[in-house]
């Protein structure tokens, strides 16, 4: 399509300056909702202007969405087609080959890499893509056409469930759209083999943005018991088990999860080290506290507590809850590691309940490491959301 064809759009009189300052989002109260305006397909590629006629970029607008357009370009000749997604898949496969030494990371972190509401995940020559918007979701052939360009892989699976597709006015997707899809595909981190669900395991199937800090905390685990709470496929207890630690439990309500983490720990050989409890990690906290079980290092990186901003308070005493019941089972001079990945939660809120929760079970310490995602999750400057993780390692006394 040629950028002469494509549909205008205008914000409203004033409302220029988010996208002026480099935001890559506009919303719906922005934009000038004329009778055209509203015919617009969801996801269509149009050019925005502001009320002066000015040109403001190139994007994908959906009236029923409340980020309505979503920026590609900055450049009016700029066509959004598959050579365009080539060119960014070219740019971003640079970036972590210079980063990361194995095939295994996030390839495309949305609008981070210029590729608004696409989310590309690499498990060596299989390729898991979220489409999570309606403008990706009019591009999937053009997505598709380019991976096959620029990585020829094997296989490559659609999946995206996500609450963005609903809020998109999309329904869930699911597609091989080549290949065969394994029911176990395998992963490399940190020198260390791990397996991911990519048919119905959580999100692309794997969590590629802890590598850095699970990398950390192994380095913490030498002749210590270590326990991980929501260890999902045993990232962290993989890390610390590897790591030289005494003893590991990994705790996780999902049966598919721990399967997955029980054939990692025989790939790597430390199955003799390594045990599973399958049941809620709250409970499992209280118990381990009753019965006066005490830890070296204890990790609790739990799914988002708060999904959306209605539920951030509720959020905040849920981290504020786990940080004070996992303290108190953290062993003299042992490390205490929170993670949260709630965007809606900043990094200062995330902190200051965390620490809250460590003074209200008794304890004191000091912080040791702050971290976020690895550099295979880069951070859009002017899309504060898309800093999202945040990881707290505590030595208590």
């Amino acid at each position: 399509m040629k950028n002469l064809l494509i549909p205008e759009i205008k914000l409203k009189q004033g409302a220029n300056r988010r996208i002026k300052s480099g935001s890559p989002w506009v919303y719906s109260n922005e934009i000038d909702m004329t009778q055209e305006t509203k015919q617009i397909p969801s996801g269509t590629i149009v050019k925005l202007f502001d009320a002066q006629n000015t040109f403001m970029g190139v994007g994908s607008f959906n009236m029923h969405s409340l980020i309505a357009f979503r920026k590609f370009a900055g450049d009016i000749q700029t066509e959004i087609n598959e050579d365009f997604i080539v060119k960014k898949l070219n740019k971003a496969l640079f970036v972590r080959n210079a980063l990361i030494n194995s095939p295994f990371y996030r390839l495309i972190h949305s609008e981070a890499d210029g590729l608004p509401g696409l989310i590309v995940d690499r498990f060596d020559d299989i390729i898991a893509v979220q489409i999570n918007t309606a403008g990706m979701e009019l591009l999937k052939t053009q997505i598709v056409n380019a991976l096959d360009k620029v990585l020829n892989p094997k296989c490559i699976v659609l999946r995206a469930e996500s609450n963005a597709r609903a809020l998109e006015g999309l329904e869930p997707l699911y597609e091989v759209v080549k290949g065969n899809l394994p029911d176990v595909v395998p992963v490399r981190e940190n020198g260390i083999y791990f397996f991911a669900d990519l048919k119905d395991g959580q999100k692309t199937g794997w969590f590629y943005d802890q590598r850095e800090n699970r990398s950390f905390i192994g380095k913490l685990a030498p002749n210590k018991r270590c326990v991980d709470f929501y260890t999902y496929a045993g990232g962290f207890a993989l890390h610390t088990a590897i790591g030289r630690a005494k003893e590991v439990i990994g705790i996780d309500r999902s049966e598919t999860a721990l399967n997955l983490a029980k054939l990692a720990a025989e790939k790597n050989n430390v199955t003799d080290k390594v045990s599973w409890i399958k049941d809620n990690s709250f409970d499992v906290l209280e118990n381990f506290y009753q019965d006066k079980e005490k830890f070296g290092v204890v990790i609790c990186d739990p799914p988002a507590f708060a999904k959306n901003k209605k539920d951030i308070q509720a959020g905040l005493r849920g981290y504020r809850k786990m940080a004070h019941l996992a303290a108190r089972i953290v062993e003299h001079d042992g490390f205490l590691a929170l993670g949260s990945c709630s965007h809606h939660v900043k990094p200062d809120e995330f902190f200051e309940e965390c620490s809250r929760g460590i003074i209200e079970a008794g304890k004191t310490g000091k912080l040791i490491y702050q971290a976020g995602a690895g550099p295979d999750h880069p951070v859009h400057p002017q899309l504060p959301e898309t800093a999202y993780l945040k990881m707290l390692v505590y030595q208590l006394d």
